[in-house]
């Protein structure tokens, strides 16, 4: 489908936030994950383009938007959402949300309910879940751990494929890669103190949530992200959890057309 996309900046009060924007109707605005940008959402929004009017936004730190020199925090990132809505003139709309971006959606929805008709949250961060601490402090690890750590490992491949470990080191070491693309994500979801993170998250929140919500997961996701997506559906009253059995976490680039009529039929029912 050849759609063409109106790509613009707006300067807001920590500097230029660039957006993709496509469609007409009801305003739908769609906020990425921590390991990516608005273009994850391009296929998705094709499909919805013709009946709806789409907003893609990078939000601060990520993308084409601005990287300011500040503290990143959820709640920071859901005011810059908040004054992006305000200077585009936006009353109210869907938020739909991927990861990262659902931890905002939702924590927009709870300061701002009258500016929301509804959320899509997509295997979504910001609840406390079994073991969350340990998660937290082995992604904080991986992103600190010396590239000459790595290296070392790398010239002991013989032993630790004996070990059973190689497939796990090298999981590790492209994972890492992709953290440190994206130091904005690692900061939001680990790499502040866990007191304060722990300020942010959801779970004892989300029984205030009264709009209609659709969460959508990866069935061949990780364990912690579906107990993740168990735990905002069984907090969120009437919240609906539909599970994709083939799809990994990568659900707006993999299966695009699928999560595009989902949200497509939330909206229009």
């Amino acid at each position: 489908m050849n759609i063409l996309f109106r790509n613009s900046r707006r300067k807001l009060s920590q500097g230029l936030l660039f957006w993709r924007e496509v469609g007409e109707g009801t305003p739908v605005v769609f906020l990425h994950g921590a390991w990516n940008d608005s273009s994850q959402w391009v296929s998705v929004i094709e499909s919805l383009s013709r009946s709806l009017h789409c907003f893609a936004p990078d939000l601060f730190g990520f993308g084409e938007s601005d990287h300011p020199n500040i503290h990143y925090s959820i709640d920071l990132q859901v005011e810059f959402l908040a004054e992006f809505l305000q200077a585009l003139k936006l009353e109210k709309v869907y938020l739909i949300g991927h990861s990262l971006g659902a931890w905002i959606a939702t924590s927009y929805a709870l300061k701002y309910p009258e500016q929301i008709y509804g959320l899509v949250l997509l295997a979504p961060e910001g609840v406390e879940i079994e073991r969350q601490k340990k998660r937290w402090q082995k992604m904080r690890r991986l992103v600190k751990r010396p590239l000459l750590v790595f290296q070392l490992l790398r010239l002991l491949r013989p032993l630790t494929k004996v070990l059973g470990l190689d497939a796990k080191i090298e999981q590790d070491w492209q994972f890492r890669q992709v953290l440190l693309q994206y130091p904005t994500g690692c900061q939001l979801l680990f790499q502040r103190q866990y007191p304060e993170i722990e300020t942010e998250l959801l779970h004892n929140k989300l029984y205030l949530i009264n709009v209609p919500v659709l969460i959508l997961q990866g069935g061949k996701d990780k364990p912690d992200a579906l107990a993740l997506s168990q735990t905002y559906a069984q907090h969120i009253p009437g919240a609906l959890l539909k599970i994709i059995p083939h799809a990994g976490n990568d659900l707006p680039e993999s299966c695009a057309g699928i999560v595009a009529e989902d949200i497509r039929e939330f909206i229009t029912s």
